[in-house]
């Protein structure tokens, strides 16, 4: 069993109430696209969509030292694979509702969405990505210099 995929039955067992599945599966998919020397810093769940009421998207998410990647695995054959480096990130918005909450990024070529997490988590996914983001860009900058 990977480290992702234990780094995702604690955040579900520290904050309970994602609506996410088949959460092996998924983890498996960022583990196979870990590069050479990379490290997940923080995993979490949620469903890759702009619904709360689809609950056929679920995903893992696992911030890197270098990236943040998202995995998905379909149902019959197949997986789908998001990758959102520094230098394409731009902002986040973070929605708490009744029940769940949701995070969306924003990069310089698309919106992600990820629904249906546990409203209690939010805190912690939004300091983490933003401490991450804010890090890595000073690099960025420092490297353009």
């Amino acid at each position: 069993m990977g480290n992702i995929y234990n780094q995702a039955k604690l955040f579900m067992k520290k904050y309970p109430g994602n609506m996410v599945f088949r959460i092996k599966k998924h983890a498996n998919i960022i583990e196979k696209h870990l590069n050479p020397g990379e490290k997940a810093q923080f995993v979490f769940v949620g469903q890759k969509n702009t619904s709360a009421f689809d609950w056929f998207a679920s995903c893992v998410l696992a911030i890197t030292d270098r990236r943040i990647l998202i995995g998905r695995k379909r149902l019959f054959w197949g997986y789908f694979l998001s990758a959102i480096t520094p230098d394409l990130y731009n902002d986040m918005q973070i929605y708490q509702g009744l029940i769940w909450g949701s995070v969306t990024i924003d990069t310089i070529k698309e919106e992600i969405v990820i629904t249906n997490i546990s409203k209690k988590g939010l805190d912690e996914i939004e300091t983490r990505i933003s401490e991450f983001m804010m890090e890595e860009k000073k690099k960025y900058k420092s490297i353009e210099k």
